[in-house]
């Protein structure tokens, strides 16, 4: 590798690293808000994010990327429909983290996150009609055993951990339909769900029972915030993930969901049992085996039946 590659992976490894971090800590920041209900919370984070992302777009003189791209997403339904799945779609994932970090659920939600990949990849085959190594079809099969017996023990089905995975898999999924720079297709996506959230805070502030209008100026900071801490890391994502291999991206993914549930356990004191533990042991070994599918050992401990074969579609 030449130095000025070197010196673009590293880059990327950097930025890339950033971008997971803040996600991973981003419960610190609802946190500090967590009385304000959670539905205004997320109003008030799709109503900033348009803001800030935005204003990111003029100064980096990407307006006319983004009035072309709207343009070119009206004229054709495809990628109208992919916007518009994608904001409903990221809508659900917010408002799903952040109802489960403001009533301690971040072990759940830090879990959603780990079953993540894996879904994104069975989205693929089923939607995709893409192949599965043997390997990736035992991690499947060990994931699903670690949500089963959680659901046993406990009688409920972790829907908090299930509804975020299926939603970003889904906004994935949605989103290629649309090809969109990540800037252009957040500020595409919030503006989707903008009206209802402007309708919303509207109706709260007539009912004189909304949290910003008369709260302390700190509080209306944090709130503005929200828009911040939704782009920035979307930003060093897009600029890191361009430098690196995909698959070193897929491995640096788990640091978000690994601080948020040190978060969980250490901080917050969450409820960590035994079953947990099985479950996320039976989740690691699954991401274990699904980032090292393709590698020279596991394949060489394949069955002799798939050899060189791969399953599905």
């Amino acid at each position: 590798m030449e130095q000025d590659d070197m010196r673009e992976y590293k880059l990327g490894i950097l930025y890339t690293t950033i971008a997971y971090i803040a996600w991973g800590v981003l419960p610190l920041y609802w946190k500090l808000i967590d009385y304000v209900p959670a539905f205004e919370i997320l109003a008030h984070r799709i109503i900033w994010s348009l803001v800030f992302v935005l204003l990111v777009i003029l100064v980096s003189k990407k307006g006319k990327q983004f009035i072309t791209s709207l343009k070119e997403i009206v004229k054709h339904k495809l990628k109208l429909i992919g916007i518009v799945g994608s904001g409903i779609l990221i809508t659900i994932n917010w408002a799903t983290y952040i109802w489960a970090v403001n009533t301690d659920h971040i072990i759940d939600a830090s879990l959603g996150y780990y079953i993540n990949p894996l879904v994104s990849v069975l989205l693929g085959i089923i939607v995709l009609k893409e192949r599965i190594l043997f390997w990736q079809g035992i991690s499947f099969g060990l994931a699903g055993i670690g949500v089963l017996i959680l659901t046993i023990q406990y009688g409920s089905f972790p829907w908090v951990a299930i509804t975020l995975a299926l939603s970003f898999g889904f906004y994935g999924l949605t989103k290629k339909l649309a090809k969109l720079d990540s800037l252009v297709g957040l500020a595409m996506e919030t503006m989707v769900v903008a009206p209802i959230a402007l309708i919303y805070l509207a109706v709260l502030n007539k009912g004189g029972v909304d949290s910003f209008s008369g709260a302390t100026i700190d509080v209306q900071l944090l709130l503005m915030g929200a828009g911040v801490v939704t782009a920035l890391p979307l930003l060093w994502f897009a600029a890191g993930a361009n430098r690196i291999p995909l698959s070193v991206v897929g491995i640096l993914q788990y640091i978000s969901p690994t601080i948020s549930l040190f978060l969980g356990v250490f901080l917050y004191h969450e409820h960590f049992t035994k079953v947990h533990l099985v479950t996320f042991i039976f989740i690691w070994t699954a991401l274990l085996i699904y980032s090292f599918s393709k590698s020279r050992f596991l394949t060489s401990l394949q069955p002799k039946f798939v050899k060189n074969k791969s399953l599905g579609a």
